[in-house]
């Protein structure tokens, strides 16, 4: 199994354990290989995620992906900055981590970590692509929200306090 952490910071030698509202200790915190598309967007970058899951509708699965394996909503608004942003990839030690949420892929440590290397990532949409999942840009997220979440399909909604208000 392999774990990561996407960070703008390109020098983090060591990864200390830091407070949460989702944990009761301070953590660090890493994604599994099939939840890092999700993150290959800058941190505060309000995203609407989803994917087809075992018990997504075939209606459902037309409706929002047609062929798409999984789809990345963003707004338009953050476009520029998407297509200006460098992500580095930590490679993070798996015996380091627990398992925190097995739908959202979050693993988490309560001690210092220290990332086995790093990847620069220049290009966020091509990376995005390279992940087999597919990047939407949307004026606004709120309907696309709304709609997913009422939905069969497995969905995580990011940084969604960021997002442009209600239309």
């Amino acid at each position: 199994m392999k774990l990561f952490h996407l960070s703008e910071n390109p020098a983090i030698a060591h990864f200390a354990p830091r407070p949460s509202d989702y944990t009761a200790k301070p953590v660090v915190w890493a994604i599994d290989a099939a939840k890092r598309p999700n993150y290959l967007l800058p941190r505060d970058c309000p995203r609407v995620c989803f994917r087809a899951g075992s018990t997504s509708s075939a209606d459902h699965r037309a409706q929002f992906l047609g062929t798409d394996r999984a789809v990345i909503a963003v707004e338009a608004a953050w476009w520029a900055r998407i297509r200006t942003t460098t992500l580095f990839d930590y490679a993070m030690p798996p015996a380091s981590f627990r398992l925190q949420d097995e739908s959202a892929g979050y693993w988490v440590a309560e001690a210092p970590v220290t990332p086995l290397g790093m990847e620069e990532i220049p290009d966020l949409p091509t990376a995005i692509a390279m992940e087999d999942a597919t990047l939407r840009v949307l004026p606004s997220l709120w309907a696309l929200h709304d709609a997913v979440a009422a939905s069969s399909l497995v969905f995580s909604m990011i940084r969604m306090r960021n997002a442009g208000p209600r239309g």
